[in-house]
């Protein structure tokens, strides 16, 4: 009887907390969903580490050059062609949904008109100007999410705790004073790109330096979604984000997170190297963002714009080639889930968000003009070609009325119907989907 009245004086409390974490769930997927049905971004490194054209902050970190030669980029670092909203114009024609600027890298240098510090496009380079609001003015107007990349430490600034691979200014514990000036400077910028800017997302990178006490990464979330609740943070805050970030290597089998975003170079280099000529082509590229959709991931795809702000030519073209395959296939990227198994369609595929119709993704010519759908127990009410229409021909073997087994749909793709990419065929289902489980 004791215990039953413990229990009735808990029970209520018990529903309070089950709703709040119901509701908590509920908000989290809401503010999700532009970002789940975006698929494509454009991610942007841009520093003076384009001046050079070396690699940007670990140059001097990993001591390829002093850490004096590489803030002589400064001078530099012009920004005399840049065209924030012809760039916004080349984002929104490749197909992305939003884009993601460094606004400061590890190196310190900010692009932004700080109070905190002098190391900025305003205050220290020929460029005179403040770089992200522009931007940020020309995204909004092409209806693209904001994105601000924001690098957690900063081995410039003098009451930092790291500096290179091999010196390290102090330890937090031997000089807690000096790490909270550090902290006081970090987030008087975090507020300033907050108040000025108002992100749709953060996207963060530095945190394995110190952990998610040292860094207050509570305090760090509380600032940032203060009336700006619908705000999505990346997972670099010690794994105290949104979704998941892998980064350069496609994942071989669909990460457990419910959202994830693969951050990708068009050569070996994120910001802009003169010596790097090795490019993926539109095609490689496009085997990627394929893959990525079937696994229900989203492509952060790089570009690093020139010190004087023009973008590479090969980066550009390959902007152009992404916007003609998006533009014609946009019904099979945007709002799509994740795909079936390989062993049913030697290929990557995706699904409806209501699962009644199945995107299949063509890459090669078939041998006889065909290819096989294997396992799937719908009825196949229409196979058409996306972005030409052409409605395909279909026909089944190996299925007998004595077995469940659906049996092999061949389907036949006319060769004028071939994208010179991807061919994306749409197969409309009686009902959701229903995989053959024996």
């Amino acid at each position: 009887m004791k215990n039953l009245f413990f229990y009735l004086l808990l029970f209520p409390s018990f529903l309070f907390s089950q709703n709040i974490s119901q509701s908590n769930d509920i908000a989290y997927h809401q503010k999700m969903e532009w970002f789940k049905e975006a698929k494509l971004g454009i991610f942007i490194h841009w520093g003076i580490y384009a001046v050079n054209g070396i690699s940007e902050s670990w140059a001097f970190y990993n001591r390829y050059i002093s850490h004096e030669d590489y803030l002589k980029q400064t001078a530099g670092f012009t920004a005399t062609n840049y065209d924030p909203d012809y760039w916004a114009r080349m984002i929104k024609e490749s197909g992305a949904k939003y884009s993601v600027i460094t606004t400061k890298h590890h190196d310190g240098f900010a692009l932004w008109d700080t109070e905190y510090g002098d190391l900025n496009s305003l205050k220290s380079s020929p460029s005179k100007r403040d770089l992200i609001t522009p931007f940020v003015e020309a995204l909004r107007k092409n209806d693209l999410k904001v994105g601000l990349y924001y690098s957690l430490p900063d081995w410039s600034y003098k009451d930092y705790t790291h500096h290179t691979n091999n010196f390290q200014r102090y330890k937090i514990q031997d000089d807690p004073d000096r790490w909270d000036r550090f902290q006081s400077y970090n987030f008087g910028q975090l507020e300033e790109l907050k108040n000025n800017f108002s992100p749709d997302l953060w996207w963060f990178d530095g945190d394995w330096e110190h952990s998610a006490e040292e860094w207050n990464v509570k305090k760090i979330k509380s600032l940032l979604t203060h009336k700006q609740t619908g705000v999505i943070f990346n997972s670099r805050l010690n794994e105290q984000g949104d979704y998941a970030t892998p980064e350069i290597g496609l994942p071989i089998h669909k990460p457990e997170a419910d959202y994830w975003e693969l951050c990708m170079t068009m050569n070996d280099s994120w910001g802009f190297q003169h010596n790097d000529k090795k490019y993926k082509s539109p095609q490689q590229v496009l085997d990627i963002f394929v893959d990525v959709l079937s696994k229900g991931g989203n492509l952060l795809l790089d570009i690093g714009p020139k010190a004087d702000g023009t973008i590479p030519k090969e980066q550009e073209n390959i902007l152009k080639e992404l916007g003609k395959w998006t533009s014609k296939h946009s019904e099979a990227i945007y709002q799509v889930e994740a795909g079936i198994p390989y062993e049913c369609f030697m290929g990557p595929t995706a699904l409806s968000q209501d699962s009644t119709t199945l995107y299949l993704y063509v890459r090669d010519i078939p041998k006889d003009g065909k290819v096989v759908l294997k396992g799937v127990e719908n009825k196949i009410n229409r196979v058409w070609v996306v972005g030409h229409g052409t409605i395909l021909d279909q026909e089944v073997f190996c299925k007998v009325y004595w077995s469940k087994y659906p049996g092999l749909t061949y389907i036949e793709i006319p060769e004028n119907t071939l994208d010179p990419y991807y061919t994306v065929l749409a197969v409309l289902l009686d009902g959701k989907i229903k995989l053959y489980q024996d």
